[in-house]
C-alpha cells in the first residue's frame, strides 16, 4: 500500500495500544477454528479474487487473509483499494471478487442501521440475514474490533471544551470538517452526525479518506480541526487527538469478518476453507490491529512483510 511517510513516532506501541479502542471480545462463529496454525485443506482449491477497500486496515487484512489461504495451497488474486464500501459492494454483487473482510457493524449499517448493536457476534448475525439472499456467507469474527470516531486536536477540545458528540451541535460553524468522501451515502457518518443535531453537509467541508494518513495528516496540520478516523489508527496516540465520546451509541461493534460469496464456496470444501480463515480471524485482537497499524501507517512497512510477520508469529503460516 502506497502511504506517505508521517512524523516519526515518539511513543511506544505499548502506550499506542493503551490509547486505542480496548475493542470486542465476540469470539469467532460457532465451528470456527481457534487453533495455533490454519489448516492445510485437502479438497479442491479454485484460484480466489479477494477485495479490499481504500484504507490501509482494510487491505492488511485482506493481505493477511490472502497469505493464509495461499500457504493453504490456494491461488490468490488481489484487487485492493477498490474504493469505498458503497463502491465495493456493487463489484463483488456482480461477481467480480469472491471475498473481502468487512467490518460488520458498518457492514450491517450499510443495509439497515436499525439493526446495528455493540455486540460483534449479533452485528455478524443480522448481517447474515442481509447477504443471505444475496448468496453471500459471513464466516467467523475476529475478537479484535476498530470502530469509527470522530476526534480533534487537544487545543481544539480545550478551547471549546469538547469531550462528546453531544458538544459539536453549538460549536459546528466554528470548525473545518474532515469527512470521509462517501460520508453523505453512509449512515453511520451522514446519519450519526444529523442525530446529534450537526447540520449535514457542514459549512467547512473537507472530503478525505476516512482511516488513511491524509485525514490524520490534515488535522495535525489544522488543515481541518475534526476529522473521522479509526479507533485503532496510530496517529490518534502519536499526535494526542482527543477521541469524542459517542454519547448517542451512534456507532456498532465493528470486529471483522471475511464475505465469502456462495458460488465460490460450492467450488472448494467449504469447512476446510472456513477453518483456515477462522484460525487467522481467531488471532486478531485490537491490540494487534493496533500495532500492524504502526508498523504500515508509521513505519511505511509494505502491507504484505507486515502480514506476513503477524501470521508467522502466530503460527499460522512458517
Amino acid at each position: 500500500m502506497r502511504t506517505p511517510r508521517v512524523l516519526a513516532l515518539g511513543l511506544t506501541v505499548l502506550a499506542l495500544v493503551g490509547a486505542c479502542s480496548s475493542g470486542g471480545t465476540a469470539a469467532p462463529s460457532a465451528g470456527s477454528s481457534t487453533g495455533a496454525s490454519a489448516p492445510a485443506s485437502s479438497g479442491p482449491k479454485a484460484p480466489i479474487r479477494i477485495g479490499s477497500d481504500n484504507f490501509y486496515e482494510s487491505k492488511l487484512m485482506g493481505e493477511i487473509y490472502a497469505q493464509a489461504l495461499e500457504a493453504g495451497g490456494y491461488t490468490v488474486e488481489r484487487k485492493f483499494g477498490l474504493g469505498s464500501r458503497q463502491q465495493r459492494i456493487p463489484i463483488m454483487d456482480a461477481g467480480e471478487i469472491d471475498m473481502v473482510a468487512e467490518y460488520v457493524g458498518s457492514g450491517l449499517g450499510f443495509y439497515d442501521t436499525t439493526k446495528i448493536t455493540g455486540d460483534g457476534a449479533a452485528n455478524a448475525k443480522e448481517l447474515q440475514t442481509v447477504l443471505t439472499p444475496k448468496k453471500i456467507t459471513v464466516l467467523g469474527i475476529t475478537p479484535g474490533q476498530d470502530t469509527n470516531a470522530f476526534v480533534v486536536r487537544k487545543d481544539t477540545a480545550d478551547t471549546l471544551k469538547l469531550t462528546k458528540m453531544s458538544d459539536l451541535a453549538a460549536v459546528q460553524d466554528q470548525l473545518k470538517w474532515g469527512l470521509p468522501s462517501d460520508c453523505d451515502t453512509n449512515p453511520l457518518c451522514a446519519g450519526a452526525l444529523k442525530s446529534y443535531g450537526i447540520t449535514y453537509p457542514p459549512k467547512q467541508r473537507s472530503a478525505l479518506g476516512a482511516c488513511d494518513v491524509p485525514m490524520a495528516q490534515a488535522l495535525q496540520g489544522k488543515a481541518i480541526d475534526l476529522a473521522e478516523l479509526c479507533s485503532t489508527q496510530p496517529a490518534i496516540a502519536q499526535f494526542g487527538f482527543v477521541t469524542l465520546d459517542d454519547d448517542k451509541k451512534t456507532q456498532p461493534a465493528e470486529n471483522i469478518a471475511p464475505l465469502v460469496r456462495d458460488d465460490y464456496l460450492a467450488k472448494v470444501d467449504k469447512a476446510a476453507f472456513q477453518a483456515i480463515l477462522d484460525a487467522v480471524s481467531a488471532k486478531v485482537t485490537t491490540e494487534l490491529l493496533t500495532t500492524m497499524g504502526v508498523s504500515v501507517a508509521v513505519d511505511n512497512k509494505d502491507v504484505g512483510e507486515v502480514a506476513k510477520a503477524f501470521l508467522t508469529e502466530q503460527g499460522l503460516i512458517k
